[in-house]
């Protein structure tokens, strides 16, 4: 099924339009580069388990060695920007842990193998070898140097492959396979070094990553979210404060977020669910400086750990999110990850994210499953006291929730189960299962990936006096001629497009809209003096060329006759006219929207589309409680046809 969610980016400037000369712009964005630094460095390969131990023999050299290499398959290591590694000083790693714990961990390299074996012992799920330390500091150096080489803007982002991982250890001891803690060492160093007083970590590794709750808890300057497997604190690290209700403590009250899986399962639908309706309106009214990524892809289908099912698009996904946040800063520093083809087919779609790659289509049914939507409800009523964009929300704390019972919960786990996942024990990997992993994988990454275009971005731009919106300009010529374009609007007001400049402009927009239905570009940007007729125009030719989903995007009054009935068009329109309830439709939404704004709208385009730079959303300001009630109204109409929409259980059970 061919598919393009295409953005109606027409840009409507009457003072333009009105002195408009017969000299046309059309200019291509050559694709450049994102800025992406990515830190591998083999050498943190070099320590791994010298006995028999079932709880730490998946924690192997292969995981960082199997993600670069499918970095290289996909020739994203030549697209990024290379970062020498260093080793962190041991006043960096003091900076969240102590000289006595460093002291243990530096005497772990003159060891025998007796002697390690005890030294591990003294802690939960973990082994050292004579080379931990030194990787440890390795990749304490190589997440330090990402966040330098952001934060100088040398890149805009980056990746640090590192091992060994961080967000479990703490002050005074290792836990979890993770040595010293990576990512809190980092946040540290950024607030130190750069002033910063906004830092998001996201935590998207099955796990929760307790080490890093516990440096931030009271720290207000450090918002920290976390999902994790709990299953009623059955799940490792079995912590009561992995629930949802530890909101942080003292002046960092609000700045703890968890959201608990209390069953396996999860999928894509589940995790972009709790982005939706908890991590990102808090992110945006937090408005970070930089945001901190614990990338463990134990949360992805297949690993033994997490025997969860979200699908490698799914961070890309979220990678995509997260970009729009911090004037485009982040770093995704490796945590967990245990299935080699899940993991390293997860790793490639957060770099080619960051990259600037289009996304692919996101697979699966778009409906979170109850537990999910318990969670999500549990978390935005623990934190409604703390966040300006949670303070309307009605739902209360749930107590008696669907997974307390083992008998629903096996039976939803094998309602929902769609991928190729059986359940088994924590930890282990049965070699038929990642077989069947590892075959599902490589058929579902022929089947979203696709090359991506040489162009990033066209443009057909009315006057010249836009031109230097555009860094790179390329002429092009037209490919419909007048008599194409005619029998395509054939059917729409003719009266509006009789002057010449009119035509002209449908003109360019059907030529940008061609090139990226053909693949040759990744977007696009127009401008037309006939809004409704251009949005007509270019719907119909979507449909005429074969899509079967478009995704039009109306900011402002105006009327379009279109034919919606067939599911092949979902329009929204954002305007300030009230319409009648009756005209909203699951394929014909109206959002009535009282809010005066001026934006200029071709520069913020451009620079979205290009990726040149990210837009500075300002200083917070909640919506009003009009608004607001104008959105919750429109979700209780639309939740039963789209089941994204629900974050309650109120929800859900309305719309079952």
């Amino acid at each position: 099924m061919n598919s393009l969610i295409f953005f109606c980016n027409f840009c409507f400037l009457p003072e333009i339009c009105t002195n408009v000369s017969r000299d046309v712009c059309f200019v291509l964005f050559i694709a450049m580069a994102s800025g992406t630094a990515l830190i591998y460095d083999d050498e943190m390969t070099s320590y791994k388990l010298l006995w028999d131990d079932p709880v730490c023999d998946i924690e192997v050299p292969e995981r960082l060695l199997a993600s670069y290499e499918q970095l290289k398959h996909y020739h994203l290591v030549e697209r990024c920007v290379h970062v020498p590694i260093r080793e962190a000083t041991e006043e960096e790693i003091m900076l969240v842990h102590s000289s006595e714990y460093l002291e243990v961990v530096k005497s772990t390299q003159t060891m025998n193998e007796e002697e390690l074996r005890r030294v591990s012992g003294n802690y939960d799920a973990v082994y050292f070898h004579p080379n931990t330390y030194r990787c440890a500091k390795l990749a304490v150096g190589a997440t330090l140097q990402l966040i330098d080489s952001v934060m100088s803007g040398k890149v805009l982002n980056g990746m640090a492959l590192v091992r060994p991982p961080g967000h479990h250890s703490q002050r005074n001891a290792a836990n979890g396979f993770c040595v010293f803690n990576n990512v809190a060492i980092a946040a540290q160093y950024a607030k130190r070094k750069y002033g910063l007083q906004r830092i998001l970590i996201v935590d998207w590794d099955v796990h929760h990553g307790q080490g890093i709750q516990y440096v931030f808890e009271e720290d207000p300057s450090v918002l920290y979210y976390s999902w994790h497997r709990y299953e009623h604190q059955k799940f490792w690290p079995l912590l009561r404060e992995s629930d949802y209700d530890a909101v942080g403590q003292g002046e960092g009250k609000g700045f703890n977020i968890n959201v608990p899986w209390n069953k396996v399962g999860m999928g894509n639908s589940d995790y972009l669910a709790a982005f939706f309706h908890v991590l990102l309106p808090v992110a945006f009214e937090f408005a970070p400086e930089l945001i901190l990524v614990s990338s463990g892809y134990d949360s992805g289908i297949g690993d033994p750990e997490g025997q969860m099912n979200a699908t490698p698009e799914c961070f890309a996904h979220l990678t995509h999110f997260l970009m729009q946040l911090a004037n485009g800063r982040l770093c995704a520093v490796l945590e967990g990850g245990y299935h080699l083809k899940s993991l390293s087919e997860s790793v490639c779609m957060t770099v080619k994210t960051l990259l600037g790659d289009p996304l692919p289509l996101i697979s699966g049914n778009m409906a979170p499953c109850l537990s999910a939507i318990e969670s999500i409800q549990n978390v935005r009523a623990a934190h409604k006291p703390y966040w300006k964009c949670l303070m309307y929300e009605e739902a209360t704390p749930l107590q008696d929730l669907s997974t307390k019972s083992q008998q629903m919960m096996e039976a939803e786990l094998i309602q929902t189960s769609t991928h190729p996942v059986a359940e088994q024990a924590v930890g282990t990997a049965n070699s038929d299962e990642v077989i069947k992993t590892d075959r599902f994988l490589e058929s579902h990454m022929k089947k979203i990936l696709f090359p991506v275009p040489p162009v990033k971005t066209a443009a057909a731009i009315v006057s010249k006096a836009d031109a230097h919106l555009l860094p790179i300009l390329v002429q092009v010529e037209m490919e419909m001629n007048a008599q194409q374009l005619k029998t395509l609007i054939s059917g729409v007001d003719a009266e509006l497009v009789t002057e010449e400049k009119a035509l002209l402009s449908l003109q360019n927009m059907v030529a940008v809209l061609d090139k990226i239905l053909k693949k040759e570009v990744c977007n696009g940007i127009a401008e037309s003096p006939v809004a409704s007729v251009s949005t007509t125009v270019a719907l119909k030719h979507c449909i005429g060329f074969g899509l079967q989903r478009v995704l039009c995007i109306v900011v402002g009054d105006m009327d379009l006759e279109l034919d919606l009935d067939d599911g092949k068009i979902l329009l929204i329109n954002i305007c300030q006219k009230r319409r009648s309830e009756k005209t909203n439709s699951k394929y014909h939404i109206s959002l009535h929207w009282k809010e005066d704004t001026e934006i200029k709208l071709v520069q913020s385009v451009a620079k979205a589309l290009t990726a040149v730079s990210t837009p500075d959303f300002g200083a917070y300001a909640p919506a009003s409680q009009e608004n607001v009630l104008e959105i919750k109204r429109l979700r209780d109409q639309l939740q039963q046809e789209w089941k994204m929409l629900q974050c309650s259980v109120k929800d859900w059970i309305s719309g079952t």
